[in-house]
C-alpha cells in the first residue's frame, strides 16, 4: 500500500518527503522494523518510540510517523509529523487492515466489573441466534468458533485491527469487545467505528496506572464521548457514575437497572445457587446465573441485543440457555455437601457483589468462608479495603497469595491485614501458600456452607518473580474433593 493511501485519514502537521513510497508493514515496536516498514513513534509509559527512529531507519524503515521530527533527517525516509502518534497508530492500523470495524457491527463494553461476562454472553447469544460473531475479551478471543488466546483485555491497535480483519474475512457480522480504561487512555481503539457502547460500573481499580479515580472515570467516559450519533450507549442507572458516562455522547442514550425506572428494568423473583428467576420489562425468564450483579449484567446483554434489532422474546429464550463465563461465580459442589465458588473478583466492589449474592441465596442457612489475596505490583490502596470487605461478609477469612509478581507475598498480606480491626483478625487466617489456603477452607467447611475463592477466576497460573507457574483454583478444588472421597 502506498503511504498516501495509508495516511488519508490523518491530519499531519507537516510531511517531509514524498508519500508515493510503497509500505510493506506497520509497527510501533522498533525491533519489528524491516525493509519497507512504516514506523510509528509513540511516547509510551516506559519508553519513548522517538528514541528509536534512527535505529528503525538502519533496519530498513522507509517512513516514520512521529510527534517530534528528529534533529537529523534522513534523505531516504519520509517523515509524517502528527499531533498525537498514539491516535495516528490506531487510524493507520485500521487503514492497513481495510477499516475492518466499518464492515462489522462492533459493540464495546467498559466498566470495572462485568465486562467479560457481558461481552462473552453477547457473543454466545448472537452465535445461538445464527450469526457469525467475534469476541475480544480478557479470557479469550474468538473468530466465529476459532479460539485465539488473549494476552490483554484490549490488544494493541495493530493486533486489534488484525483480529477484526480476521473476523471480517471469516464472514462475521457482529463483534463484541471489552474496552479497558488503559486502551482508551492509550488510544488503542482510535480509528475503530463502534455501533454501540455498554457501561457496567465504576469502582476503585487500576489506580497504579490512572493515579486518581477521576482520571479512571475520564478514561471510561472518553469511550462514550467518541461514539457516533448512529450508535447506542447503554449505561447502568444503578451506578452513581452511570449517567455521567452519557453526558457528552452523541449516541442514543439508554439505561438499565434492577432498582429504578429504566429502559431495561429487571427484578429478581427467585434466587438459587444454580440460577434465578428474573422479570425483565415485565416478562419472566429463568436463567443459569446468580446474584444482583449478574441480573445487572444480563440486563445490559438484553438491552444491547434489543438495540441491535433482535426480537425481545427470542432474546429471553436464548438468555435462558446461556451459562456462566469461565471463572465467574463458578459453583463446584463437594461430595460432603458444601459449595465452593470460584470467582475473578479482584476489587473491593466485586468482592462485595459476590459475597452479597452468596448471602442472598444462603439466607442465613450456612456459613461463608472466603479465600482471597491481592495482586503484586498493582494498586496497593485496595488491599486493606478488600480484606475488610471479606471480613464484613464472611464467617471465616483466609488471606493468601494471588499473583505476587515481583513483590513478597507476606508484604502484600500485611497490607491486607492492616484493613482489619481486632474482631476481624480473630476470624482471619493468613496462609501464603494458595493451595494450602484452599485446602484449609475445605477442611473448615461443613454441609450447607459456601467457600468463596476469589481473585483469579479463569486464570490458570500464578505470576511469581516474572514466571507463570501453572495454578488453577478450579483444578485444586476438584483435587481436594477427590481426596476427600478417597
Amino acid at each position: 500500500m502506498k503511504l498516501h493511501q495509508l495516511i488519508s485519514r490523518l491530519k499531519p502537521i507537516q510531511i517531509v518527503g514524498s508519500t508515493d513510497v510503497e509500505i510493506g508493514s506497520i509497527c510501533s515496536d522498533s525491533r519489528k522494523a524491516t525493509a519497507g516498514t512504516l514506523f510509528v513513534a509513540v511516547p509510551g509509559t516506559a519508553v519513548d518510540g522517538h528514541n528509536f527512529i534512527a535505529q528503525t531507519i538502519v533496519q530498513g524503515a522507509v517512513a516514520v510517523v512521529c510527534q517530534l521530527l528528529p534533529e537529523t533527517i534522513s534523505q531516504d525516509t519520509v517523515y509524517v509529523q502528527v499531533e498525537d502518534s498514539a491516535d495516528a497508530l490506531g487510524i493507520l492500523a485500521s487503514a492497513w487492515n481495510g477499516y475492518p470495524s466499518e464492515n462489522l457491527t462492533l459493540v464495546g463494553v467498559t466498566g470495572t466489573n462485568g465486562k467479560t461476562t457481558i461481552a462473552t454472553l453477547l457473543y454466545n447469544m448472537f452465535t445461538k441466534l445464527g450469526h457469525k460473531t467475534g469476541l475480544l475479551s480478557t479470557v479469550s478471543n474468538f473468530v466465529v468458533d476459532k479460539e485465539i488466546p488473549a494476552t490483554h483485555t484490549t490488544p494493541d491497535a495493530i493486533t486489534l485491527n488484525e483480529l477484526l480483519k480476521e473476523m471480517v474475512d471469516a464472514g462475521c457480522e457482529y463483534a463484541f469487545m471489552e474496552v479497558s480504561s488503559h486502551s482508551v487512555d492509550q488510544k488503542r481503539i482510535s480509528g475503530l467505528r463502534f455501533k454501540g457502547g455498554i457501561f457496567t460500573n465504576l469502582t476503585r481499580d487500576h489506580l497504579d496506572y490512572h493515579k486518581t479515580v477521576d482520571a479512571y472515570l475520564k478514561a471510561k467516559k472518553g469511550f462514550f464521548d467518541q461514539l457516533p450519533k448512529d450508535a447506542f450507549a447503554i449505561t447502568n442507572a444503578d451506578d452513581k457514575t452511570g449517567l455521567v458516562m452519557l453526558q457528552n455522547t452523541k449516541a442514543k442514550k439508554l439505561t438499565y437497572s434492577v432498582r429504578t425506572l429504566a429502559d431495561y428494568k429487571g427484578r429478581i423473583i427467585e434466587d438459587h445457587f444454580d440460577g434465578m428467576m428474573l422479570e425483565i420489562n415485565r416478562k419472566e425468564v429463568v436463567v443459569q446465573f446468580v446474584g444482583k450483579f449478574n441480573a445487572s449484567n444480563l440486563l445490559a446483554v438484553v438491552g444491547a441485543a434489543h438495540q441491535l434489532g433482535q426480537d425481545m422474546d427470542e432474546i429471553l429464550l436464548v438468555l435462558s440457555t446461556l451459562k456462566s463465563v469461565s471463572g465467574r461465580f463458578e459453583a463446584l459442589r463437594s461430595p460432603s455437601g458444601y459449595t465452593a465458588i470460584v470467582d475473578y473478583a479482584h476489587t473491593p466492589d466485586a468482592l462485595n457483589n459476590v459475597l452479597s449474592a452468596i448471602h442472598q441465596v444462603l439466607n442465613g442457612g450456612g456459613k461463608v468462608i472466603t479465600v482471597v489475596g491481592a495482586g503484586g505490583n498493582r494498586d496497593k490502596g485496595k488491599r486493606p479495603l478488600m480484606a475488610k470487605e471479606a471480613a464484613n461478609a464472611s464467617d471465616k477469612v483466609i488471606l493468601t497469595s494471588d499473583n505476587p509478581r515481583f513483590e513478597e507475598p507476606e508484604e502484600i498480606l500485611n497490607d491486607m491485614v492492616a484493613g482489619l480491626d481486632v474482631l476481624d483478625k480473630k476470624k482471619t487466617l493468613t496462609i501464603v501458600d494458595r493451595r494450602q489456603a484452599i485446602k484449609t477452607a475445605c477442611m473448615l467447611a461443613q454441609t450447607g456452607d459456601v467457600i468463596l475463592i476469589a481473585g483469579k477466576g479463569h486464570e490458570d497460573y500464578q505470576d511469581i518473580k516474572g514466571v507463570k507457574h501453572h495454578f488453577d483454583d478450579r483444578e485444586v478444588v476438584r483435587e481436594i474433593f477427590n481426596e476427600s472421597i478417597g
